[in-house]
């Protein structure tokens, strides 16, 4: 079979809606033998009747009925099209709020934002930086970024990246105490661990590498204070690979570890599928956190030391 005209389905539409071949010509401003010639087509393109003509006008076939029905879903598509077009050619206003951990709302979400606030004027951004996780069920947020797949229910998620981790140091640090060549050198330097969460000395131990917490001089659970005391020298820390590709203070330590990766989830209501606003920033989102991904190599999942540093935190799946 050829491939359908749209002229063609229109004309079906138009003669199914008015009855009669002249009917729609007088409506659509086409003349009966241009419409006539036009079903033809269709008919021949099908391989079947779709039209019985008589004195009282036209009745469809079966087939008819069928093509009608399968005419106006495409009619629909092609005005849902159209709408979003204008849509964004009118721009989108209003507050949108986006909820991430302090990792990735400090380090890399600014970038994104401010272009999508200088693409659309109108628009307002209210960013929660938090490792908590926000319930959207009851619209504490209108979008997370999570690195977990959300168990809720009534929720659109879509899983845009992955976030490839690694072991980091200042160079100052480096140029003092040397860089280790193995993981099992690292009982040798400074670490910087948690405090009261046990994440990453669970993941040095599932790593093969027990250690009691007093092995970390410097332990801190507030992601983006770790991060800084990585960064100022206190010791070598682990982090997101495209968080320390865009910091000057930090270099990679064995980058040849297999720490493994993050996924990076976008969220939102299922409720607000429909506001323009925030489709925007989600659409903005899932474009940008892949392009910000591309600073390290993602592995398929994380290893027993990704896990540990898990900038969103342990999981609230509430």
């Amino acid at each position: 079979m050829d491939d359908l005209d749209w002229a063609e389905l229109q004309a079906l539409l138009a003669v199914a809606r008015a009855g009669s071949l002249s009917a729609a010509a007088r409506a659509g401003g086409l003349s009966q033998p241009t419409l006539s010639r036009r079903l033809a087509a269709l008919e021949g393109r099908l391989g079947e009747r779709l039209m019985e003509r008589g004195a009282g006008g036209v009745r469809l076939t079966d087939a008819g009925r069928e093509a009608l029905a399968r005419a106006e879903e495409m009619e629909a598509a092609a005005h849902r099209l159209s709408r979003a077009a204008a849509g964004r050619a009118r721009g989108v206003s209003g507050v949108v709020r986006v909820t991430a951990s302090r990792v990735v709302a400090t380090y890399l979400l600014p970038g994104p934002l401010a272009e999508l606030l200088e693409a659309e004027p109108a628009l307002e951004i209210e960013l929660v930086a938090s490792d908590a996780s926000a319930n959207l069920l009851r619209r504490e947020a209108d979008i997370a970024v999570r690195m977990y797949r959300p168990a809720q229910a009534d929720l659109v998620t879509r899983k845009v990246s992955e976030m490839a981790l690694g072991l980091f140091a200042s160079p100052a640090y480096l140029a003092r105490h040397g860089a280790p060549r193995t993981v099992a050198d690292l009982a040798a330097h400074r670490v910087v661990g948690f405090d009261r969460s046990d994440l990453i000395v669970e993941g040095f131990a599932k790593a093969g590498f027990p250690l009691p917490r007093r092995f970390f001089r410097l332990r801190t659970d507030d992601q983006v204070a770790y991060w800084e005391a990585v960064a100022a020298g206190a010791g070598i820390g682990a982090g997101q690979k495209p968080v320390a590709a865009r910091d000057p203070r930090v270099t990679p330590v064995l980058p040849e570890a297999e720490l493994g990766a993050l996924p990076v989830w976008l969220t939102a209501h299922a409720d607000l599928r429909g506001s323009a606003r925030v489709r925007r920033v989600f659409d903005h989102l899932a474009e940008s956190l892949p392009r910000l991904a591309r600073g390290g190599a993602a592995e398929p999942s994380p290893g027993p030391l990704a896990r540990s540093v898990a900038v969103a935190g342990a999981p609230d799946r509430r």
